[in-house]
């Protein structure tokens, strides 16, 4: 990529950013959901969302990487779902999402180059591009994937954070751990396990 054309001037290593990071931030319409808004008469109806996705979050919170939603949108579905999955913030109404980012990091003591930002369309890029990795879903806008180190072939609500989560685990060395984990017996928790997922 070159400046010229607004892209990201230096791409790096999409491997070697993902294992920096120490805070993912995610958009959500267009990136943990199909992009999909259900409407009803009091508002808001309904998100769908992928388990598959909501695990590969859990994954990587206890991999230690902090999780935030950084979204223009207010919903009380949102909320809900970050809550079941433990994130550790919730910015919605965000007009700048760069600028929320920025300030994330520093109520955390983090440089940027330490958090990931996920997104799928323009309003996404200032923050995917101060980010220190950037990633995106095949289904965003096209300007958008081209300026991301790092695309799911995943559609977005069909896996893609889920195949971002195993990628950065991979990135960390932290994937076999990961799946040992889950391979070793443990006592059944059904209820735990359908929380975090």
């Amino acid at each position: 990529m070159t400046s010229t054309d607004g892209a990201r001037p230096d791409a790096g290593d999409a491997s070697r950013r993902a294992a920096a990071i120490r805070l993912l931030a995610l958009d959500v319409d267009g990136t943990l959901t199909d992009g999909r808004i259900n409407i009803g008469p009091q508002g808001e109806a309904m998100k769908s969302f992928s388990v598959r996705d909501g695990f590969g979050l859990t994954l990587l919170r206890e991999a230690g990487i902090r999780l935030a939603v950084i979204t223009a949108r207010q919903s009380a579905i949102v909320e809900h779902r970050a809550r079941e999955l433990k994130f550790d913030e919730v910015r919605q109404g965000v007009g700048d999402k760069a600028a929320a980012l920025a300030a994330l990091c520093a109520d955390r003591g983090l440089g940027l180059a330490e958090a990931g930002f996920v997104g799928d369309d323009w309003p996404d890029l200032p923050a995917m591009l101060s980010a220190g990795f950037a990633a995106s879903v095949a289904d965003a806008a096209a300007e958008v994937r081209a300026r991301a180190h790092w695309v799911s072939t995943a559609p977005a609500g069909s896996g893609a954070i889920r195949e971002l989560a195993e990628f950065i685990l991979r990135a960390r060395g932290e994937f076999d751990a990961a799946l040992a984990r889950r391979l070793a017996p443990r006592p059944s928790t059904p209820a735990a396990e359908g929380g975090a997922s």
